[in-house]
């Protein structure tokens, strides 16, 4: 008895589905055949109606709508929770239109969607689980910039004013509503009294697309920071097994990133740093120097290595107190997963390629193969 249902119940799909390919049909030829009829006697109502039923509800809104599409959702109650969220103009249009193009495969999930989205938008976000529409414009983030650093490049892109950007960077409120959004990525370490600015390396290195003209500081700063939440997430596993912090993370990491001149090398020098820190000797990195300095200079000077602050990692042993820039994915991948080395020291000539050594001895013959000639 069980199986003739199962079999009524398959039969009657079939019967749907064919019904539905014959509507399908029927409404493309009824609509090529109003159209005709429109153009011929000047029906230009049926015509925009039907035009404008294919267009966005509001090509300017910036307003984004939850759309929460269920498991088991089919094509028209998709079309008619469209409707009701005021996305479409008209649920059996989206329907039939999504049909013809043989697009009815969609994927369950949570959506933000906008009115400002295509019929073709809308069905390349349900169907692929992503948003997808066109930016406005982008914004291209480079892995090592500072945060000063990177406030000109918002400047520049998103028409910003530099100084506005890391005003509202380093406002206790802005930074206390933040640390409320990213539990997990913003901690208390970011507040530690020598850390100089509280998002500094917190700013994800990345090409951000932009769906307004104008976006606002805050839309800006949390795209940027959802973006560094998501890429952070993975190594959480790796952090709580090893008693280590997000902060302590994106600090070492900053430091590999400031320091390396190839990927391949990220590695060696992670090694490095892990093993002068764990024989409780100074990092000795030269770009903690330059951020002490707050300068950018091509090379440091031997009075430069004096200057007495946290993050001159010649005078303190230890990381930094926090983050000297934002770093990219093979920098923070090359903290969870250095070299196994014995070297203790490295140094670059002027091409930017690396040299390690074991011993401070093996370092000065480095020095002087390498950069006697600077």
């Amino acid at each position: 008895m069980e199986n003739g249902s199962k079999k009524e119940a398959m039969f009657e799909k079939m019967l749907e589905q064919k019904k539905e390919v014959k509507i399908v049909r029927r409404i493309v030829f009824v609509l090529t055949l109003l159209i005709i009829i429109g153009g011929l006697l000047g029906g230009r109502a049926v015509y925009k109606y039907i035009n404008e039923a294919l267009q966005p509800v509001d090509p300017n809104s910036e307003e984004i709508i939850d759309v929460e599409v269920p498991i088991g959702s089919g094509l028209t109650s998709i079309a008619e929770m469209l409707e009701e969220k005021g996305l479409v103009r008209n649920a059996k249009i989206f329907k039939y239109y999504a049909k013809f193009n043989n697009e009815a495969q969609f994927q369950a999930g949570s959506y933000g969607l906008t009115k400002a989205m295509t019929l073709d938008e809308l069905i390349e976000s349900l169907k692929t689980g992503k948003v997808y529409r066109t930016p406005i414009f982008t914004m291209t983030v480079p892995e090592g910039l500072t945060l000063d650093q990177i406030a000109n490049v918002v400047e520049k892109r998103a028409g910003i004013p530099a100084k506005d950007f890391l005003k509202y960077v380093n406002n206790e409120q802005t930074i206390a509503d933040l640390m409320g959004k990213y539990p997990k990525i913003l901690t208390e370490d970011i507040l530690a009294e020598d850390v100089r600015y509280p998002l500094e390396g917190y700013l994800y290195p990345a090409t951000y697309p932009f769906y307004e003209e104008k976006p606002s500081v805050e839309t800006v700063v949390t795209t940027m920071l959802d973006a560094t939440s998501s890429n952070i997430t993975p190594y959480f596993a790796y952090l709580e097994s090893n008693g280590r912090s997000v902060h302590w993370l994106l600090t070492f990491a900053s430091l590999l990133e400031r320091e390396a001149t190839a990927t391949t090398d990220r590695e060696a020098i992670a090694s490095v740093f892990y093993n002068r820190l764990e024989k409780g000797m100074m990092l000795q990195t030269d770009p903690t120097v330059l951020y002490a300095l707050g300068m950018h200079k091509d090379r440091v000077l031997f009075a430069d290595l004096e200057v007495d602050d946290p993050y001159n990692t010649y005078k303190y042993v230890g990381l930094p107190p926090g983050p000297i820039a934002n770093s990219g994915k093979s920098s923070i991948e090359a903290v969870v997963d250095p070299a196994i080395t014995e070297y203790f020291y490295f140094l670059a000539d002027k091409e930017g390629k690396n040299y390690f050594a074991k011993t401070y001895e093996e370092h000065l013959a480095n020095i002087a193969e390498h950069l006697s000639g600077d």
